[in-house]
């Protein structure tokens, strides 16, 4: 049996290619690419020459169904995006998911990915993030991702087009508030920038400069410590006998329902029981 090859390409500078994704695309049997058009440049420049075959949203089912036949006959397939690593915002995740259903090998070369060269480029905390890619163009859809990220606590990564990149900002910043934010655009290509800002800075910025090739948005992530200050503030407008409810109609036994109280008002258990035999 075959395998599959998730092969990263280039973001935009040909030179962070590996040798071993070259090696890959020069041996395999076929080139599954997002976009033949787009990836012929790319086989051209290193004189790769693999025949090629179209793997995009609008076929990806059916034509995994033919990739899977394929590989299950012996033949090795390469998948390449149009850039950077295969299965990061793209259909890739489908071909992957339905090999290992039909128990073929899948083996994945690392390269460039947009999402971890900005985050390293951003300037804010690397430990912890959350990629959202491009958000849903579906309102509902949108609305509630938007609503999901005002408590996110974790470093966000957006992608967005330079024509969309306004509205996206606007909606950020009614969302989310002035946030610190990185906006990334041109990735290692010639023009490359990091913009260290804020979502208001940001919007005040490209409203009067209009913005330039693809962008990665790098948005600081809630402190921890001002929600939980927050939602401490929401309890304490309740009596400690009315927070105590709220635990006992879920199930939750009195003496576990004082000590959730307690942490909830950041103050001890027996503050919460002296409280309530008085």
């Amino acid at each position: 049996m075959g395998k599959l090859y998730l092969c990263a390409t280039p973001i935009g500078n040909l030179e962070d290619i590996t040798y071993r994704v070259l090696r890959t695309l020069k041996e395999v049997d076929l080139i599954a690419a997002e976009d033949t058009r787009n990836s012929i440049k790319l086989l051209n420049h290193f004189d790769i020459k693999t025949p090629m075959t179209s793997y995009h949203e609008y076929n990806k089912i059916d034509k995994a169904k033919y990739l899977i036949e394929q590989m299950q006959e012996g033949k090795d397939i390469a998948l390449i995006t149009d850039a950077g690593t295969p299965g990061i915002s793209d259909p890739g995740e489908e071909l992957v998911a339905m090999c290992y259903e039909a128990g073929v090998e899948v083996t994945s070369l690392p390269g460039p990915a947009a999402c971890i060269t900005a985050l390293t480029l951003s300037g804010l905390s690397t430990r912890r993030f959350a990629f959202e890619a491009f958000l849903p163009m579906d309102k509902k859809e949108r609305k509630l991702i938007l609503e999901e990220l005002v408590t996110e606590t974790r470093t966000m990564i957006i992608y967005e087009a330079p024509h969309r990149l306004m509205r996206t900002l606007e909606e950020l910043f009614n969302t989310l508030g002035d946030r610190k934010a990185t906006i990334c655009r041109e990735l290692t290509k010639r023009y490359e920038t990091a913009f260290q800002t804020s979502l208001k800075s940001a919007l005040e910025y490209y409203g009067e400069n209009d913005p330039k090739g693809e962008c990665v948005i790098v948005i600081e992530g809630r402190d921890p410590k001002e929600m939980q200050k927050e939602q401490q503030e929401e309890w304490e407008k309740l009596t400690i006998e009315e927070h105590m409810e709220i635990y006992e109609k879920q199930g939750v036994n009195r003496k576990e329902a004082m000590k959730l109280v307690a942490k909830d008002r950041g103050v001890t258990k027996r503050d919460i029981y002296q409280h309530l035999i008085q």
